[in-house]
């Protein structure tokens, strides 16, 4: 396992908060209701891509360069705005 806290701590925390992202847009797209399917389809691969790629730099990656991508800590956020909004929305309207 590739997290070591003490010797590479953005690295380790880099890779806890992109599973931690994936994982709750992961959730939003399951048990959210009311988006549309294009929606759900599009941020449950976002969801498994960041999860995906936690995985892979916890457990594959054997050192060398790594990407650390900050937008995936906004997406999940954009995503569970718009999720939560569009389920008051299908609230109101009665769906």
């Amino acid at each position: 396992m590739n997290l070591d806290f003490s010797a590479e701590p953005t690295f380790s925390w880099y890779v806890v908060m992109l599973a931690v992202s994936g994982i709750g847009t992961l959730l939003a797209t399951v048990f959210v209701r009311g988006t549309r399917p294009r929606d759900r389809v599009l941020g449950g691969i976002i969801a498994l891509a960041m999860v995906g790629y936690a995985f892979y730099l916890t457990f594959i990656f054997s050192g060398g360069t790594y990407h650390i991508f900050f937008y995936v800590f906004i997406l999940p956020i954009l995503f569970i705005v718009q999720a939560m909004k569009a389920a008051v929305a299908g609230r109101r309207s009665g769906g």
